[in-house]
């Protein structure tokens, strides 16, 4: 059996070159970096060179940059930090229908604190579009946050004119770029945003890191209570090996992009063409042509995506699944929702994810294990069945 991995979008692996530099980090190099003495110093040199290198992978400058613990920590010191250092000036926060729990349950959190929301919606394609963000502003409008691009249906969102409204407006905007940052170009000052998130784990580096870029002039409240670490904006001892892993895969990231990209569109195109034209009754999600270079996300009529999943599994392909089986329900995607997809086609849902390491030989294998996966799950399908005799799916 061959062993298929296509779930980059949740985790990546670690690089060799990574895991070799953060290593004497793990063992000798064991020094607190707030400490004043030369054990101190490596540390805090090694933390600081890598700041260097995770500004130079989005075109910001070193002092910009907050370290965090994941990407979840990132978006809700964004969330959170952003919209309580401005409340003196209002309490209304605009967020996207799709964007990822960090964001979206920190936003709702913010409502329990006195704050008001407003969700914009997003087209069948995931797309917000800029003019729902403007009429959304309001005189007490202090923060917009919309992500880069949705991991989940790939699509990358229009960032650039987001960031001429909400300039024009004098709102400070957010991008959750976990899905972009490593995987394409991104720079922060040509965006024209005011604070990007980030995490290691989904460019090859370590899992547990993550950074906030945060533009200079930009006032943000601490989330956590303690030292004066990061600018006195995180505090927390820093985790050095994981943060000089995060700095590495920066540099890698950014030397090897162009390659990469070009790797992983070439394995996206041709699952993207050639799974629908093996299977009946599959619909491509997201911007075809707008969309992350190493995403194809699909829902596939009248079956679980779960146990497309499990069954997938079981032949040694690891994918995603929008829909999540629990005892009570069976929940589905709330991106898939948001773009007009119905329950029953979202549950269906399924999400290949490529990665460097991925062949085109993994693209033959999918394509061959699938089809009978996919066939014997319709035969014990009662809405196939319903299909089958009637020509109507619900």
């Amino acid at each position: 059996m061959r062993w298929v991995y296509l779930d980059n979008a949740t985790t990546t692996p670690l690089l060799p070159e990574v895991h070799q530099a953060m290593l004497p980090y793990l063992g000798e190099v064991f020094g607190n970096p707030s400490s004043l003495h030369d054990w101190g110093d490596t540390a805090r040199q090694a933390v600081e060179a890598a700041r260097v290198q995770v500004a130079q992978l989005i075109g910001a400058s070193a002092e910009e940059i907050i370290f965090t613990g994941s990407g979840t920590e990132s978006n809700n010191l964004a969330i959170k930090g952003l919209a309580l250092a401005q409340q003196h000036k209002g309490k209304h926060v605009i967020i996207s229908a799709v964007e990822h729990f960090s964001v979206l349950h920190s936003a709702r959190t913010l409502e329990k604190w006195g704050f008001e929301l407003s969700l914009v919606p997003v087209d069948k394609y995931g797309v917000v579009n800029p003019l729902d963000i403007q009429k959304n502003l309001r005189e007490d409008t202090v923060l917009v946050s919309v992500m880069h691009a949705n991991g989940e249906m790939a699509t990358i969102e229009p960032i650039r004119e987001i960031a001429r409204i909400t300039k024009e407006a004098n709102v400070l905007f957010h991008t959750d770029a976990m899905a972009t940052v490593g995987t394409i170009p991104v720079d922060v000052k040509k965006l024209g945003i005011d604070t990007l998130s980030l995490a290691g784990n989904q460019f090859y580096g370590p899992k547990g890191v993550g950074a906030l870029w945060v533009r200079k002039g930009v006032r943000i409240m601490p989330l956590l209570d303690g030292g004066v670490q990061e600018g006195g904006r995180r505090a927390g001892t820093e985790n050095v090996s994981a943060i000089v892993g995060l700095g590495k895969a920066a540099s890698l990231a950014k030397a090897s992009m162009a390659i990469r990209m070009e790797h992983l569109s070439r394995l996206r195109d041709r699952l993207l063409v050639e799974l629908p034209a093996r299977i009946d009754h599959v619909v491509v999600t997201g911007h075809l042509q707008n969309r992350l270079p190493g995403i194809a996300s699909f829902c596939v009529e009248f079956i679980e995506g779960e146990s497309m999943l499990m069954l997938l599994n079981n032949r040694g392909v690891a994918v995603s699944s929008g829909s999540s089986c629990t005892s009570r329900s069976l929940k589905v995607s709330h991106v898939l929702i948001a773009m007009g997809i119905t329950h029953t086609l979202a549950q269906g849902s399924v999400l290949f994810s490529f990665g460097i390491n991925n062949t085109s030989e993994d693209v033959d294998y999918v394509l061959e294990v699938l089809p009978p996966i996919v066939d014997r799950l319709r035969q014990m399908s009662p809405l196939y069945s319903k299909f089958i005799k009637t020509g109507k799916g619900d």
